[in-house]
């Protein structure tokens, strides 16, 4: 097993702190089984949090290790419709300077380029390259408060999200507007998405036009972790 195949997720599968299930062996019932994840989720969250090394670079991977025909395309609804003569990126919230950012003014920061395995909770994986801004970079702009702890994200098409802010501010978090080299495909986010090796498919939110930096977990924290899936969901 090489250092790209165990994750933070698979550690915690091996420990027994994924799921409280293994302790308690196959007596357990489907109702039984969900009382189970709801009771063990604050504490394989904690774990991931207090094993998170927020610095860390992820190993990347070769160019001629791409695989540019397995990322699914997924959304929870349709493409959106977006003007990109329009378009704005907005950064609020407990911050000195709001933005509101062109596809222009965001091009015209260092881009970053990396080469990383996109990980779905449905069981599927794909080696991508992603290029565009560091989040990092575009919150620095936004002078966030020391209070921040937490980013949360609106789509173009309905989605959101929410992150610890140690995870939005790794170097390998990019708002991403290019992928294996050329422009996003729109039905892959453009113009700009979430690219990052440190968290599951489902938190890197497509068509993104606001980030909002704030002190509080709300308790809507994002469309599946309403529907009962993990919040930190960390690789």
């Amino acid at each position: 097993m090489n250092n790209h195949e165990f994750t933070r997720r698979r550690f915690l599968q091996l420990s027994g702190l994924s799921s409280m299930s293994l302790l308690l062996g196959g007596c357990g019932t489907p109702i039984f089984a969900d009382l189970v994840g709801k009771l063990s989720e604050p504490l394989n969250q904690k774990f991931e949090e207090l094993i998170f090394q927020p610095q860390k670079p992820v190993p990347e991977f070769l160019p001629n290790q791409i695989e540019p025909n397995k990322l699914i395309i997924n959304s929870f609804k349709s493409t959106p419709v977006i003007d990109l003569a329009k378009y704005r990126l907005i950064v609020d919230g407990e911050v000195n300077h709001p933005l509101s950012l062109s596809m222009a003014d965001i091009q015209a920061l260092p881009l970053t380029s990396m080469i990383i395995r996109h990980v779905c909770v449905e069981g599927w994986a794909a080696i991508v390259q992603w290029g565009g801004i560091r989040l990092r970079e575009i919150i620095a702009l936004s002078q966030p408060k020391s209070s921040v702890k937490y980013a949360y994200f609106k789509s173009a098409d309905g989605y959101y999200e929410s992150w610890d802010i140690a995870s939005a501010l790794h170097p390998q978090t990019l708002l991403a507007y290019q992928k294996n080299g050329a422009a996003l495909p729109v039905e892959n986010g453009a113009p700009l998405r979430l690219a990052s090796p440190i968290k599951l498919g489902y938190k890197q939110s497509k068509w993104v036009t606001r980030v909002t930096l704030t002190s509080e977990l709300s308790t809507v924290k994002g469309y599946w972790e309403d529907l009962g899936y993990e919040w930190f969901a960390g690789l």
